[in-house]
């Protein structure tokens, strides 16, 4: 696996890895709550909660729990879909495409087979400088599929391949996630 970080200017943080897993099973990871409460939130933080709606106009809400039990609600709406290739998603709106009171920023997340493994980008594009400041205080760079932690028992005997996890959170991090 090779990991390059290109931010693309003072708003955007981007994250470009070569993973040697097939682009479906990287999907699955961001679209299955089952998969994605097993990974998203970076330790010691828990994700008990996640339920998806993955179409364009589908909203997500995902719960991250801290170490002292506090729980961090996030919601959002899927912007675009293209299975197994592409997902678009924001926090500036939720269901019924009602405006949050603080929008943070906008993910494109894109799965591109390249020479049996899969080029995996994931771009956050954030609303100030300063929420991509905060973002990268967070870890994002390192963030959004750091191959560290396996998807549990349901994820492993899902999207097994040789000694290397197929979901992942960011390392470990006492901050809050954003």
């Amino acid at each position: 696996m090779t990991t390059e970080i290109t931010p693309m200017d003072e708003r955007e943080l981007v994250l470009t890895r070569l993973v040697d897993v097939p682009a479906e099973k990287l999907y699955r990871c961001w679209t299955e709550p089952a998969l994605l409460t097993q990974w998203f939130a970076p330790l010691p933080w828990t994700t008990p909660h996640a339920e998806l709606d993955v179409r364009a106009g589908g909203a997500n809400r995902i719960t991250m729990r801290s170490p002292e039990g506090e729980d961090m609600p996030n919601e959002g709406i899927y912007l675009e879909v293209v299975p197994n290739e592409k997902l678009v998603i924001t926090d500036a709106f939720r269901a019924g495409w009602m405006p949050t009171a603080a929008a943070f920023m906008v993910i494109v997340l894109t799965f591109t087979p390249e020479d049996g493994k899969t080029r995996y980008i994931a771009r956050a594009r954030h609303w100030t400088k300063e929420a991509a400041e905060q973002h990268a205080a967070d870890g994002l760079p390192h963030g959004l599929g750091h191959l560290r932690r396996p998807a549990g028992r349901a994820g492993q005997d899902a999207l097994k391949q040789e000694g290397t996890p197929p979901c992942s959170t960011r390392p470990s991090s006492s901050r809050p996630p954003r």
